[in-house]
C-alpha cells in the first residue's frame, strides 16, 4: 500500500498488501439500499466489500452526533477499532432550508423511533403543505468517513440542491428520493433512476473525493 493520509493530508504510516489479494473493506451500515449504491461508488477498486450484516456482536453505534461528518466518523472509527479493519463511515440526510435545515441528522428517524421511509416523507410533507415552491428549497448531504485500526484516515462531504415536492413522484431510490425535486430534469430522484442519480448526487459527490483517499492508501 502507499502511504496513508490523513485530514491534513500527510503520510501517517505505510503497510503492505500480501500476495496482491484483495483488501477487505467495511461498509458500517446495515442498509441493503444504501449499501448497493456505496458498492457502485467503488467500482474499480480491488476491494472485498463488507457489512455490518456479515458480522454479530458488533459495539452498538449511538449516532448522537452534531453533524453529518461526527456521525460518520463514529461509525467508521467504532467499528474498525473493533474489527481491526479498513471500514468506511457513512451519514447522510436532508436539509429544508425554511425549517431551518431539519430533518438534518435526524432524516431517516424523523417520524419517530418506528420510522419508515413512507412516514417521513409523510411528515414532511405535510409540514411543507402551504409553503410555495420557490420556498421549498432543499439539499442532501452525505459525509464519509474512512478508518483503519489505527484512527481516522480522512472524512468528505458531498451535497445535493433541489427543492421539496409538493407529492410523491418515482419510486427509484429510497429515502427522501419520491419528493426531492431536481428543476434541471423537472423530476425527483425518484422519477430520475439510478443512472442518472448516480451522477449527480450528494453520495456520489462524496465518493468522488473519498476515492482519491482510497487510491492513495
Amino acid at each position: 500500500m502507499k502511504n496513508k493520509i490523513n485530514l491534513k493530508g500527510k503520510s501517517c504510516s505505510k503497510t503492505k498488501r500480501q500476495n496482491n489479494k484483495p483488501l477487505e473493506l467495511v461498509i458500517a451500515t446495515g442498509n441493503k439500499k444504501k449499501l448497493k449504491e456505496i458498492k457502485y461508488m467503488l467500482k474499480g477498486f480491488n476491494f472485498r466489500i463488507t457489512s455490518l450484516s456479515d458480522y454479530k456482536n458488533l459495539p452498538r453505534i449511538i449516532e448522537d452526533g452534531q453533524s453529518f461528518k461526527m456521525n460518520a466518523i463514529k461509525k467508521a472509527v467504532t467499528i474498525s477499532r473493533y474489527l481491526k479493519k479498513l471500514t468506511i463511515g457513512e451519514d447522510s440526510g436532508l436539509e429544508v432550508k425554511i425549517l431551518g435545515n431539519r430533518p438534518g441528522i435526524y432524516s431517516s428517524r424523523y417520524a419517530g423511533k418506528a420510522a419508515t421511509d413512507e412516514k417521513n416523507n409523510k411528515k414532511l410533507l405535510k409540514e411543507l403543505k402551504d409553503v410555495p415552491m420557490n420556498k421549498r428549497q432543499a439539499r442532501y448531504v452525505c459525509a464519509v468517513a474512512l478508518a483503519d485500526d489505527k484512527g481516522l484516515i480522512g472524512v468528505v462531504e458531498g451535497t445535493c440542491s433541489g427543492f421539496i415536492a409538493t407529492e410523491k413522484k418515482g419510486k427509484a431510490g429510497f429515502g427522501y428520493d419520491p419528493i426531492f425535486y431536481i428543476p434541471k430534469f423537472k423530476k425527483t430522484f425518484g422519477q430520475l433512476g439510478e443512472r442518472i442519480k448516480h451522477r449527480m448526487s450528494h453520495r456520489f459527490k462524496a465518493f468522488r473525493k473519498l476515492r482519491e483517499i482510497l487510491t492513495a492508501y
